[in-house]
């Protein structure tokens, strides 16, 4: 894992993008060095538009999911994926050179190079997400523990990072109490050190249940360290693999004293300035769908078209939350409130489909650029059931320090929340949101929620 401006990537993610990046500048240099009349005349002007075009790409293929590190779509879906890209660069390609001062010898030939360039990109893509994943990629790790916080690593590993070869588990001295099957146990006759020297551990994660009276071979973990080997704990292993804090291995302390969850003038002043300038953009460019949505809620069951509703922000200040509203008038009838689920009867025929397609979120705009929201943030709760929430889930108080968005990074990783324990789950995104919170994280939240919204998964 490498740390980018306080968030992790998979090195294997960075060096498909960098891959794709160079596929794609290598095809625009082919199209122009074969299509410019004169390249002396080629301006500042055509390489920003080159730029924007290079990022669209990036960003078209990141929205589909190309540079997961874990998924279940078979090579058929992903080919149809790459021509849903392509389908999409197309117009994106046109728009941009179509109002371009470059010159061209031939238009035509120069928008077919680019596009048989990205056509390779995409094939490759579909190849590289198929492929077996090369040995110079695969990460050897190593288990220190055999209790419930060892095998909940085992299992997060195996599913969450298909280039990791789990070597097994290393029992502490002071474990009696094993939850792996024996044939994951390694042998306790050797010593640590000599364990990771044989089979060439890359990495140990330190998942004991008891850390008190000698329970870690904190030597041997010193050795390993100084011989170059990566030693974490859970709390920090789950944060840099998953992209969250799990509750289950996480205190007080950890969280006053270790880095993050800084806020400052600075940070806030400049995701200010980023949601204004975002949300006018965004309520200009989808001005014609929310007047469209508004007219088919007013045919279906009248009005009124929006929903206010009293949600929890910043420091526990209650705001009133606009949606389009998406059920029936008389959904709450009965005065108690009550979690959405998948198959809710109360949702019409039209917000059954603004759900999907998240059209009914976008009267959030508005309260982004009133100052209540922010564009990317936890997700705003109601009064009731944030009551409810701080007093069964410890640290759940700690999401409202800042702003709630329109979209999150909880949104994008875990599915729609309809319980208790479902809101557990996405408070462990949300205190990494809150930990790690920059612009650019920010920036990749905004482009998987492309990808959630195109793919229409999570609403309800």
């Amino acid at each position: 894992m490498i740390k980018i401006f306080n968030h992790y990537f998979h090195k294997r993610t960075l060096l498909q993008i960098f891959l794709d990046l160079g596929l794609v500048v290598l095809a625009l240099v082919v199209a122009l060095l074969s299509q410019a009349a004169d390249l002396s005349k080629i301006s500042s002007i055509d390489v920003t538009e080159s730029l924007l075009w290079v990022t669209g790409i990036l960003v078209i293929n990141s929205s589909l999911g190309f540079y997961q590190r874990v998924h279940n779509r078979t090579i058929g879906q992903s080919a149809a994926r790459a021509v849903l890209s392509l389908c999409l660069s197309l117009p994106l390609v046109f728009f941009i050179f179509q109002f371009s001062p470059l010159k061209l010898l031939n238009g035509k030939v120069f928008l077919s190079t680019l596009l048989a360039g990205v056509a390779l990109m995409l094939a490759h893509r579909v190849y590289v997400t198929h492929a077996t994943p090369r040995s110079l990629m695969r990460q050897r790790v190593l288990v220190v523990g055999t209790g419930t916080r060892a095998k909940l690593v085992g299992k997060s590993l195996t599913k969450s990072d298909p280039n990791v070869d789990l070597v097994g588990y290393y029992a502490s001295p002071n474990e009696v109490v094993a939850d792996i099957s024996a044939w994951g146990l390694l042998s306790a006759e050797k010593s640590l050190t000599d364990i990771v020297i044989e089979e060439q551990i890359d990495e140990i994660v330190v998942a004991v249940s008891e850390r008190r009276g000698g329970s870690m071979p904190l030597r041997e973990l010193l050795d390993c360290k100084l011989q170059g080997v990566r030693v974490v704990d859970i709390t920090t292993h789950f944060e840099k693999t998953l992209g969250q804090i799990r509750l289950d291995s996480v205190n007080a302390g950890w969280l006053i004293f270790g880095d993050g969850f800084r806020q400052g003038f600075v940070r806030t002043a400049v995701k200010r300035i980023f949601d204004i300038v975002c949300a006018v953009i965004l309520i200009v460019l989808t001005l014609p769908v929310m007047i469209v949505t508004g007219i088919l809620i007013l045919l279906e069951s009248g009005g009124p078209i929006l929903y206010l509703q009293e949600r929890v922000g910043l420091n526990g200040r209650t705001f009133n939350v606009v949606k389009f509203r998406s059920m029936r008038t008389d959904a709450e009838k009965d005065g108690k409130p009550r979690w959405a689920s998948a198959t809710d009867d109360r949702v019409t025929k039209v917000g059954r489909v603004i759900r999907k397609l998240r059209i009914d979120e976008l009267p959030q705009l508005f309260s982004v650029l009133s100052g209540a929201m922010s564009l990317v943030g936890p997700r705003p709760e109601r009064p009731y059931f944030v009551d409810q929430l701080t007093e069964e889930i410890p640290y759940f108080a700690v999401r409202q320090s800042v702003k709630p968005g329109v979209t999150g990074w909880a949104q994008v990783r875990y599915q729609y929340g309809a319980s208790v324990e479902d809101a557990a789950e996405k408070l462990q995104y949300d205190l990494y949101y809150v930990k790690h919170h920059t612009l650019f994280l920010d920036l990749v939240v905004l482009f998987e929620t492309i990808g959630v919204v195109l793919m229409r998964k999570g609403a309800q």
